[in-house]
């Protein structure tokens, strides 16, 4: 059978029975539709019955070659995998068109990570005036540093998910999981101010989104983007930062005041506590650095 269709019936079972985001599905997609039109062009496979054993082997090496990320070059080998996995469980392709690959090793890269007085600053920045977009920017700032979430949790925040008077609120992380994170009081009344003074002037076309854009459409993953690059210049910031770089920021200040790492586990929606415990080397290695640079000056 062509492999393009199966690819679309591979995206179906995806969303069906997988329970992933739409980003998530959409990544997969693109990562296998990329090692399709490879061997579309290199070696006119379109059939599954044509799949050969070292297809996928030169195609890392074609990757390689073009000087890929190391995480994206797993994260491409991964996607093709499942989809092998998938063809085979369903008898479109034979063991033996298949090899086992091992994808690269990452080196594990220590995050960004802002201290207290760049946090400061750059909430600074945010305040700014009383202009409906600053007061916005703010509240996703605090959002951001204050509950640690990911960008697309963010973004995919409604109002119902938000309960001020208790401080808390819903949130649906990798997989559409849920779980309830606790909200600070300046984080409660940065989103207050914003829900009340900024988000009515910005006229939401979509009601149900939280943060919305100058044009009133949902805020996007972009957008988010744009806000904290702009902030970070303004507060002289110079290293490069992200919105993930918040949400480091996050757990790593909070394991440094002696937060339980379970706690920080839940927190942040992981689903291994080894993921977490990657931020007490940042965290050790945060104390270290200013160790040094005090005795150093």
């Amino acid at each position: 059978m062509k492999l393009e269709p199966l690819l679309k019936e591979y995206r179906l079972v995806l969303k069906l029975n997988k329970n992933l985001s739409k980003n998530t599905i959409s990544a997969y997609e693109r990562d296998i539709l990329d090692y399709l039109n490879f061997i579309k062009e290199n070696y006119n496979c379109i059939d599954s019955r044509d799949l050969k054993s070292d297809y996928l082997k030169k195609y890392l090496n074609h990757l390689y070659r073009l000087d890929t990320k190391k995480s994206s070059e797993k994260r491409k080998l991964s996607a093709i995998n499942s989809f092998y996995t998938y063809l085979l469980k369903e008898g479109r392709i034979e063991n033996d068109q298949i090899a086992k690959v091992v994808g690269p090793k990452l080196d594990k890269r220590v995050p960004v990570v802002l201290s207290h007085e760049e946090i400061d600053r750059l909430l600074l920045a945010a305040k700014g005036s009383d202009d409906v977009l600053n007061i916005r920017n703010y509240a996703i700032i605090e959002m951001l540093y204050g509950s640690g979430l990911r960008i697309s949790e963010l973004t995919n925040v409604n109002l119902e998910d938000v309960h001020l008077n208790v401080k808390l609120i819903n949130v649906y992380g990798k997989g559409s999981k849920e779980r309830i994170v606790p909200l600070n009081d300046e984080t409660v009344g940065a989103i207050r101010r914003y829900i009340l003074d900024s988000r009515p002037k910005l006229m939401p076309k979509d009601r149900s989104a939280l943060f919305v854009n100058k044009n009133g459409d949902r805020i996007s993953r972009v957008g988010v983007f744009k806000i904290i690059k702009e902030l970070a210049k303004e507060a002289n910031i110079y290293k490069t930062i992200s919105p993930h770089t918040l949400r480091h920021t996050f757990a790593t200040h909070l394991l440094e005041g002696g937060a339980d790492i379970m706690a920080v586990k839940e927190l942040l929606g992981h689903e291994d506590v080894s993921t977490t415990e990657f931020y007490t080397h940042v965290s050790k290695k945060t104390i270290f650095d200013k160790f040094d640079e005090i005795n150093n000056s």
